[in-house]
């Protein structure tokens, strides 16, 4: 799997979700709704490290990771943000030798 069939994947799931629940994903939707992820996510770190009250699980924790991805994606296509080339240009270039 790459990044750019991944998003467009995550994209067509997205497109369903809104249309079953009548949701305008403009881009602060994304981003809010990365927030919200992220926020279920620490939850689930907290649980997992003994920090909160909640049962550590590995699948749920597992889930929320990929749910921050996944909402990561949306905002980055509604922002115009082309990701993997963000990558290769902040982070693989410390790969590339001199």
């Amino acid at each position: 799997m790459n990044l750019k069939d991944l998003q467009s994947d995550v994209l067509r799931i997205s497109d369903i979700y809104a249309r079953e629940h009548n949701i305008d994903r403009d881009r602060d939707w994304a981003l809010l709704k990365l927030q919200e992820e992220l926020g279920e996510l620490t939850k689930e770190h907290l649980n997992a490290s003994g920090r909160a009250r909640g049962q550590p699980d590995a699948r749920a924790l597992a889930d929320e990771a990929a749910d921050v991805l996944g909402m990561l994606l949306v905002y980055c296509d509604s922002a115009g943000i082309d990701l993997e080339q963000a990558m290769k240009d902040k982070w693989l270039k410390w790969l590339q030798k001199p």
